[in-house]
């Protein structure tokens, strides 16, 4: 059994394992040097630990974009990012606004609702006229060439952004009722976080209901399996593939909204690019065209980023880890394909589907 098995490796395989050999002692390696010098409290990994599952959560509802376009049609929507930039950079205008009359801080959570609804509605808009008008000519054609003009798209509407709101960065106003730290377990965690994660998860579970559910959740469901039998049954497959397309984009504008207020700066055109990146990364994480695993790999793609520099790159002697949290993050990406490449919650297709 051992000969016969010996005999099937090529060098592609051995070079592989010793890959993820070679991975797992620098990994091991790193968090062991982080933990016994106790650079660290507490209180920092807490803080480190809170950071990343709000910035995760961001992540999480624009990965939902990317698996529910790939569920439906088996694609990968590389404009989402643009998706989620336009809804986020149209919502800063009547932030500064709201702020500028001191509405944002006297009636927070109405601002905040017209904040996301503004976003949601863009982004919706752009992700619908996306579909109609850059991807249902091409559903019929091979997958390469969505692919390509996805690629197009997303440079069309950066650009087409810029022209509209200019190329210099800008700011979110900072919302003074969500400044200050809440005591989670004993740990000081900035009152923000906690509100975007917790507005965030709120989100992500009314969707998982929607899709469990619903009638048009059922519908998709039913689309994803397979769109011949669906149709069959009586199911619109344009109306619920423009129906996904509407749902990725809200939650993506939503996104928008979080960051501005988790992270108020750099707002600009260019902004939904590595944002973009990384949430396609946490939906290859989860599982792509998971919805669970979306949640999830967009969660723990927040934490990676926030914690794993300092905890494994300190610990290896590199010098400014934190600065190389982007590095890091698609590090993740090539380590997933390796070791993992259908994901943390994805099964393996089958050849018909694959």
């Amino acid at each position: 059994m051992l000969r016969q098995y010996l005999e099937r490796l090529s060098w592609v395989d051995v070079f592989l394992k010793l890959f993820q050999v070679f991975a797992i002692a620098v990994i091991v390696i790193g968090i062991y040097n982080t933990a016994t010098t106790s650079k660290y409290t507490a209180d920092q990994w807490a803080t480190l630990v809170f950071a990343g599952l709000a910035q995760g959560s961001i992540y999480a509802l624009i990965a939902l974009g990317y698996t529910l376009v790939y569920g439906i049609l088996l694609m990968i929507n590389f404009a989402h990012g643009e998706v989620y930039m336009s809804g986020a950079l149209t919502s800063l205008f009547l932030a500064q606004y709201l702020s500028r009359i001191g509405f944002l801080d006297s009636n927070p959570v109405i601002g905040i609702l017209a904040l996301i609804l503004l976003a949601g509605t863009v982004s919706t808009i752009v992700a619908v006229l996306l579909e109609r008008i850059a991807y249902r000519p091409l559903r019929d054609a091979p997958r390469l060439v969505p692919l390509i003009t996805a690629i197009g798209a997303s440079f069309a509407l950066q650009y087409t952004f810029r022209g509209l709101y200019g190329a210099e960065f800008r700011s979110y106003p900072v919302v003074q009722p969500l400044r200050g730290e809440v005591n989670v377990f004993g740990f000081e965690v900035p009152l923000v976080q906690l509100v975007v994660l917790a507005a965030a998860v709120v989100l992500m579970v009314a969707l998982y209901l929607f899709v469990e559910r619903t009638k048009m959740g059922k519908a998709m469901r039913a689309v994803s399996e397979d769109k011949d039998v669906a149709r069959l049954m009586g199911i619109d497959i344009d109306r619920v593939i423009v129906t996904t397309f509407a749902i990725g984009g809200a939650l993506a504008g939503a996104a928008g909204v979080f960051n501005g207020l988790f992270r108020p700066q750099g707002f600009y055109f260019f902004m939904g690019f590595f944002p973009g990146l990384k949430a396609f990364t946490a939906a290859v994480l989860g599982g792509i065209g998971n919805v669970p695993g979306a949640m999830f790999g967009g969660l723990m793609m927040g934490v990676i980023e926030s914690l794993f520099p300092n905890l494994i790159l300190e610990g290896l002697g590199i010098p400014s880890a934190n600065q190389l949290r982007d590095a890091f993050a698609f590090t993740v990406l090539v380590l997933i394909l390796i070791f993992r490449p259908q994901g943390i919650f994805g099964e393996r297709l089958a050849e018909k589907k694959a």
